[in-house]
């Protein structure tokens, strides 16, 4: 992983790959992405694909910190993305 930033066609596929099918959870990543695109790197879309892989539920329950991560989520890139995505401003 690195901190590279994420050239056109990687941006399109993690923002496919980010649909979600609760609108709560969407809203996070609508505005994760409309804040932070230009500036993505490949270490934190390696984060924000971990989190994708989350049901809706517990990614839910991560982005209000009604949970913090653990186990393999554990991780910087991951904590990183998380920070960005619970940002209100």
């Amino acid at each position: 992983m690195t901190d590279t930033l994420l050239d056109e066609r990687a941006l399109s596929k993690l923002r496919w790959r980010c649909r979600r099918g609760l609108l709560e959870n969407d809203l996070f990543v609508e505005r994760f992405f409309a804040r932070h695109e230009s500036a993505l790197t490949t270490r934190q879309a390696e984060g924000l694909t971990l989190l994708m892989d989350l049901s809706d539920n517990d990614l839910l329950d991560l982005l209000l910190a009604r949970k913090e991560p653990d186990g393999d989520l554990r991780r910087d890139d991951v904590l990183e993305v998380l920070q960005l995505m619970r940002a209100r401003h």
